[in-house]
């Protein structure tokens, strides 16, 4: 029988070349295979009445064509089209590259066909499926699992390899107690990996989703337990004092500290000469000041003679917080020698910094998950300071933590959550919140639209960049799906580049390009050589371009407010007046509501309140809050519920069996360990 840890490759009909495809998306084993869930189903619903169509519908509509089509050329690309009518209304068809569709359907003969509404000159079905009625009959009601792809792969490739793993039923061992599952009304784990790829109704779906939901919390807030306990046993191994360094560096800073910001200062200036080990997580808005009370942590422990790491998630962002600290040191007459370092240095460039690091020559360390691998070690690390912690998640921490003998921590992070989630999301560190922004920041400006305004939008934005600005432009997609109706970023990007005048240096920035590009690109936004930069949700923890004033947000309505949010911080952080537009193609009287709060509150905290209220069980798939914390399905607004339960279900599991040695514990102990091994093993570094 078959191990759920066997290779991809161990799968029928999966030969070498598959097996590189599917590791490109991350699929390595079998286990990651039945955990590589749908980003959406394709819903075979009743077809709509050609009157009722609207732009940004993808649906299925019953009809005729009206007369034969027609297949013209242009510049080499062939293009079929029709009309298609219901009896009441018709619409234009269109194909490309289909130019048999000519020969093979006909006029005045019943078809469904299934598509994406555009509008052109006027409403058109675009690129649609063909099904005679009674093969369109045979999937009505039926939805079926749409995966993201890399190139090479294919949906179908995917599906069949699921479903080849899914019939080994007695692979997948329930590992939560029973007495969990019915307390919590979970589904069993087989039952939920099948209607998760598989659903055969909504009511299975919700049930399978709620239950690897609670599976995600549950393990993540177990592992969180272990390191709030290992924390709590840890003596202060560095005596830290107060010295005069921070003080200078605060009165050589061009602007006053808020309010927020120097009582969070004083909180950790106090706990770094405490006997006990701070663990604290500084929460606050992008643009808040969460940076320099860092930098002044950093300053006091080497000023102590101790080192500090700083780990931040990208190479562009280590790069401009490594230069702003050598700014203020210089500016301020300080010796601290600080080193860089990243994973796209050269081997030379490396071996230099770990010799400094290794030394203690250098007392500041700033750089990406670079600083955790096996090649650095530190003379003395005494405090560690992780930006935006959900992007390397606990693990990651924990490795940067044990380069040093139990250093103090801080965590920062723009990730609005309230506070009953932050408590349980980040229960071994103590929270601080800058609730305030610095006074010389200009409110941004913002607007709720929909696409008959893009037109305006783009002129808008021409006005901006001719009067020196620039202007990030964001869409939900990298590549187009046929089964979404969303903007991507390749595609929109040819757009723009006819829309805006030519001089304008527009380029696109998506999760999936390497490394060395994605630096390239910011590295020349910021230096102002793209004026436009069409971008994935990846620009969400990006760099500080002050000259940035415009943010576009094609399919709004596809976030989160909260990562709405945080996008919208990418501007109003120079002394212009900045501007949000919050772009929407699917319309309706609950996105506009959701949307519009946006508008009427820049604060994060508010914001992430009124979205976890809004957030209802219809927002399983559409709405989701991008890589937080690495969860694959949960969400913590929508999914609050979930989490708490699987707080509570820790809790108790915990005072009952501390070690899990309980027989009735043996199988998540095993599940529990199964997973920790593999985290370990799948870092990336």
């Amino acid at each position: 029988m078959t191990n759920l840890d066997a290779p991809i490759d161990s799968l029928k009909g999966i030969g070498a070349k598959t097996k590189q495809t599917f590791e490109k998306a991350g699929i390595e084993t079998l286990e990651d295979l039945v955990h590589y869930y749908p980003r959406e189903y394709e819903r075979y619903e009743t077809p709509v009445p050609v009157a009722e169509l609207k732009e940004g519908m993808y649906v299925a509509v019953f009809g005729r064509l009206a007369s034969p089509l027609q297949t013209r050329y242009v510049r080499g690309l062939s293009i079929t089209t029709g009309l298609f009518g219901d009896g009441m209304e018709t619409i234009l068809v269109s194909w490309f590259n289909m130019p048999y569709l000519k020969n093979s359907l006909r006029s005045g003969v019943p078809y469904i066909f299934r598509g994406r509404i555009k509008a052109k000159n006027r409403l058109t079905l675009e690129q649609p499926s063909v099904f005679k009625p009674e093969q369109y009959q045979a999937v009505l009601g039926t939805m079926l699992p749409v995966y993201t792809l890399v190139k090479g792969m294919t949906n179908q490739m995917v599906t069949k390899a699921i479903r080849q793993v899914l019939e080994h039923r007695g692979l997948l061992a329930e590992h939560l107690p029973e007495e969990i599952r019915e307390r919590y009304q979970l589904a069993e784990y087989n039952f939920s990996l099948e209607q998760i790829h598989f659903p055969k109704s909504e009511e299975g779906l919700r049930e399978a989703r709620k239950r690897l939901v609670f599976d995600e919390f549950f393990f993540f807030l177990l592992q969180l337990r272990g390191l709030k306990d290992a924390r709590q046993k840890e003596q202060n191994q560095f005596e830290i004092h107060e010295v005069p360094e921070p003080e200078t560096l605060i009165k050589s800073l061009p602007y006053s500290l808020t309010g927020a910001q120097k009582r969070v200062w004083e909180t950790i200036r106090e706990e770094l000469q405490q006997n006990t080990v701070m663990a604290r997580l500084i929460q606050g808005d992008v643009g808040s000041g969460k940076t320099i009370v860092s930098i002044l942590a950093m300053v006091m422990t080497a000023a102590n003679g101790f080192q500090s790491a700083l780990m931040v998630p990208t190479e562009v962002l280590a790069r401009q917080h490594y230069a702003s600290f050598q700014e203020l040191m210089e500016k301020n007459g300080f010796a601290f020698q600080a080193v860089l370092l990243t994973g796209s240095m050269t081997a030379k460039q490396k071996r230099e910094a770990y010799a400094k690091i290794e030394s203690g020559e250098a007392s500041i360390i700033i750089g990406t998950h670079a600083l955790i691998q096996e090649k650095v070690n530190y003379h003395s690390l005494a405090l560690v300071i992780t930006d935006e912690q959900h992007r390397f998640g606990v693990r990651q921490r924990e490795m940067l933590s044990e380069k040093g003998i139990f250093p103090h921590t801080i965590v920062m992070s723009a990730t609005p959550i309230p506070r009953t989630l932050a408590v349980i999301l980040y229960g071994d560190l103590d929270i601080s919140v800058i609730n305030e922004m610095p006074a010389n920041r200009l409110p941004i400006k913002n607007c709720v639209v929909d696409v008959s305004f893009r037109k305006k939008a783009y002129e808008f934005i021409r006005k901006e960049v001719e009067a020196g600005h620039q202007a990030y432009v964001i869409c939900p997609m990298v590549e187009e799906s046929e089964a979404m109706d969303a903007e991507n970023v390749v595609e929109y990007t040819e757009v723009l580049r006819t829309e805006l005048p030519p001089a304008f240096c527009i380029e696109y920035l998506h999760g999936k390009m390497k490394p060395k590009e994605k630096n390239e690109i910011m590295e020349r936004f910021l230096a102002n050589e793209i004026q436009v930069l069409v971008s994935t949700t990846v620009i969400e923890v990006g760099v500080n371009v002050p000259n940035a004033t415009v943010m576009m947000v094609e399919n709004s309505e596809r976030f989160g407010l909260a990562q709405l949010h945080q996008l919208r911080g990418r501007v109003g952080r120079g002394g212009a007046q900045s501007y949000c537009i919050f772009m929407h193609k699917l319309d309706g009287k609950h996105i506009r509501e959701r949307l519009d709060i946006l508008c009427k509150s820049n604060d994060g905290f508010e914001i992430a309140n009124r979205d976890m209220q809004l957030r209802g069980p219809g927002d399983l798939f559409g709405v989701r809050q991008s890589g937080m914390l690495d969860f694959a399905l949960a969400d913590i607004y929508s999914d609050a519920d979930t989490l708490q339960q699987a707080n509570e279900a820790v809790g108790r599991l915990l005072k009952e069996d501390p070690k899990l040695k309980r027989e009735e514990n043996a199988s998540l102990k095993r599940r529990y360990d199964q997973l920790l091994q593999r985290q370990k093993g799948r870092i990336s570094l």
